[in-house]
């Protein structure tokens, strides 16, 4: 009852203060160093920079400068040698607890005016796309929770060492940890969330989610060991040891710090986001298990329900299998490590389904074994939360499920059938999918087939349906617009997020991608979506890059962000990674690609990043491609041959495994996107430039494949060049 009485006037006492006023003014203004000096979040879309960066930056500042006013506002009686008669006045224990709150409340005090000093400056910078819930979730998640954990923080640290300078020093080395060390795990940066980009077009519910999880568990770790110190308050003339030992007496003030780090180690250890999967992105044990013997499928649905409101997936798959093997067998599926199978019959009785703990390239190892039945329709059910691969922790937000937007991919989707082959007459296996989805959503099948309406609900909800063939399917959902293009004889059905449909208008981006079908059609002829008549280009929520596949592409919605598409240095044509992946439709899809050695730099990639530099240069001009592509392969190269690790690689193999990996990965990377490309370009103008080039990849591209054999392989190349590995040697 004491706190509650003197709250109102610590926090009098506190906001007359002037340097609780400067720290105050100065985190209003902290934002601002999100447009200059911290910039963590390195996407192009409006939201990452002007509203991401900015409330990132004042979380960071904004908590160094309460952390230091909690600091100078607890040492206060003691630098003013009136500890004795304060402490004689107010229990210090009060006066400690007081303190926090009035300290917490200045600091919700600074966040309600900073919300509402940036809110018209967001507005106008980010423009058509702005959107009111995500700007209050994340200035309330990214700096507005930053405030009290250093508080906390810093009140520990005074009220374990009870010298300002020792607990500077020791809030200065937790907060230089979260920005240096801690800054690529998404658990430890307590106050710099790792948050990499910001949806324009679509939801950040998944990004907000996992962020407000971190923060939790922080308070909750920071809160347990604030009461830890609040026992080691100085009373009586006392130590810290002796001042703990009064403090526990009364047992419920332990229990409740313990309970608060038992709390936060246990959201930590058991974090629902990312999955555990083998570090090594080499590992091929899913795709190399042991084949059942005598079990073929002949088909599978799957009836998939989504919960948008929780981000959750609810599905039932059934799988139809033919076993002549007259034995029980095993059938292996990856199942989304977030995933649980609640229900798994064959032929309507109950089998074993087992989820062995290994987890691979985001998925987990599901174990079913099936009777002797010589027909067998297994039925399972499934659902959770989706995880997202562990590799991805530092680009959070990636497995979006809201209203607003879906992506399921093959796992997310339904359990993915690994070791079962298709019967031989049919060599397929034929799918059905049906999903349950809110009438406002466009559901867009990644690859040529297209979904129809199967039924419509009362709740407001269409029951969609499409068929496909193999052991899994992608699915894109959202509020999109469609535009049909015609370009290359071929229609492309251009789908993009309908809050950017102004935009895209005034940018012609239809037109750009009419030019770029044309170009290749032009210089390496047909492609491959030619036969099917049609090909989707889908824009997708930000994800770092896009993809293709037979009769689609994938662009991020970061290549049309109205930076990029108004912007007058970029010429016409918007997101050079729309272009690239584009590119894929001729190279690596058109003309396919052995992958397997993953130490050579021969891959789709290099001839795709070799082209689009010529389109681009087509486009932007010498100069311009130039800058950003041979002179940006080239110092990539230059680095590469002076590494330590290539030049040195018996260094390598003493390194921990996991650091082995990441370099080598980092390297191989490398490789394809730069040195390959450097190699084609040197073969370009040793083969006699650019139209003998063009020549050489037309006749390449429209060669007469080997079916037992029927990829582009690098002596390929070198022959069509007339052409030696010795003569595009780099080093």
């Amino acid at each position: 009852m004491k706190t509650i009485r003197l709250f109102p006037l610590e926090l009098r006492r506190l906001l007359s203060s002037r340097f609780t006023w400067l720290v105050s003014g100065l985190t209003a203004l902290s934002p601002l160093l999100g447009f200059t000096l911290y910039k963590p979040a390195d996407s192009t879309t409006m939201l990452s920079l002007f509203l991401a960066n900015p409330s990132l930056a004042g979380g960071a500042a904004g908590g160094i400068l309460f952390g230091l006013l909690t600091v100078y506002e607890l040492d206060k009686a003691g630098r003013s040698r009136v500890e004795v008669l304060t402490d004689a006045a107010v229990s210090p224990l009060t006066t400690a607890l007081t303190r926090l709150l009035a300290l917490t409340a200045a600091a919700l005090l600074t966040l309600a005016a900073v919300m509402v000093i940036w809110l018209p400056i967001s507005q106008s910078r980010i423009g058509s796309v702005f959107d009111g819930t995500d700007y209050v979730f994340a200035y309330l998640l990214f700096m507005g929770l930053a405030l009290p954990l250093a508080i906390l923080a810093a009140a520990a640290a005074y009220q374990f060492t009870r010298r300002m300078d020792l607990s500077l020093v020791l809030f200065a080395a937790f907060a230089f940890l979260s920005l240096t060390v801690w800054a690529d795990d998404w658990q430890l940066c307590w106050l710099n969330p790792s948050v990499w980009a910001m949806s324009d077009d679509f939801s950040n519910f998944r990004l907000f989610r996992s962020v407000a999880y971190m923060r939790l568990t922080w308070l909750a770790a920071l809160a347990g060991i604030w009461t830890l110190s609040y026992l080691c308050i100085r009373r009586f003339g006392k130590g810290l040891l002796g001042s703990l030992m009064l403090g526990v007496r009364r047992i419920y003030r332990p229990a409740i710090a313990l309970a608060l780090l038992a709390c936060s180690v246990t959201a930590w250890a058991f974090q629902p986001f990312y999955d555990q999967s083998n570090p090594d992105l080499s590992a091929m044990t899913l795709d190399t298990l042991e084949t059942a013997d005598g079990v073929t499928c002949s088909g599978r649905a799957a009836d998939v329900r989504p919960d948008l409101a929780l981000g959750t997936v609810q599905g039932t798959a059934t799988y139809q299998f033919q076993n002549t093997s007259g034995q029980e067998r095993t059938v292996s599926f990856g199942i989304d490590p977030g995933y649980s199978i609640t229900s798994a019959q064959a032929n309507g009785k109950d089998v074993s389904a087992v989820l062995t703990g290994y987890q691979e390239s985001n998925m987990a190892l599901l174990e079913i074994t099936i009777p002797a039945d010589r027909d067998i329709e297994l039925v399972l059910e499934y659902g959770g939360l989706p995880k997202d691969w562990n590799i991805m922790s530092t680009m959070q937000g990636e497995p979006e499920l809201s209203p607003k937007y879906l992506c399921l991919e093959s796992q997310n989707m339904a359990p993915y059938l690994l070791n079962v082959a298709a019967p031989e007459d049919t060599g397929v296996f034929p799918a059905v999918i049906d999903i349950t989805l809110p009438e406002h959503m466009t559901v867009i099948p990644f690859g040529p087939s297209d979904a129809e309406i199967l039924e419509q609900h009362e709740d407001g909800t269409l029951t969609w349906r499409y068929e496909t063939s193999g052991p899994g399917s992608i699915l894109y959902a959202g509020d999109y617009v469609r535009e049909d293009i015609q370009a290359g004889g071929v229609t492309v059905q251009f789908y993009y997020g309908r809050k950017h449909q102004t935009i895209m208008e005034q940018a012609k981006a239809a037109e750009a991608v009419r030019e770029v079908i044309e170009y290749c059609t032009e210089h390496y002829g047909s492609p491959s979506f030619a036969a099917t008549g049609s090909l989707k280009l889908i824009q997708s929520r930000v994800a770092g890059g896009g993809y293709a596949t037979t009769g689609a592409s994938l662009l991020d919605e970061a290549d049309f962000t109205a930076n990029n598409l108004e912007s007058a240095e970029k010429g016409a044509i918007p997101g050079e990674v729309m272009i690239h992946e584009l590119v894929h439709q001729w190279w690596g899809l058109g003309n396919m690609f052995d992958d397997s050695d993953t130490a050579s730099p021969w891959s789709s990639e290099g001839l795709t990043v070799y082209t689009t530099y010529r389109i681009v240069k087509d486009l932007y001009g010498e100069d311009y491609a130039k800058e950003h592509y041979v002179d940006q392969w080239q110092t990539a190269v230059d680095d590469y041959y002076q590494n330590f690790y290539v030049r040195n690689p018996e260094y390598l193999s003493s390194l921990p495994e996991e650091e082995q990996l990441r370099i080598s990965n980092s390297l191989a990377t490398m490789r394809r996107y730069s040195e390959m490309p450097l190699m084609i370009l040197k073969a370009e103008q040793l083969a006699g430039g650019e139209d003998a080039m063009d020549q050489i990849l037309y006749n390449l591209f429209n060669r007469e494949l080997d079916w037992s054999y029927p990829y582009l392989t690098y002596q390929e190349f070198l022959d069509a060049c007339g052409l030696t590995e010795e003569d595009l040697s780099l080093a």
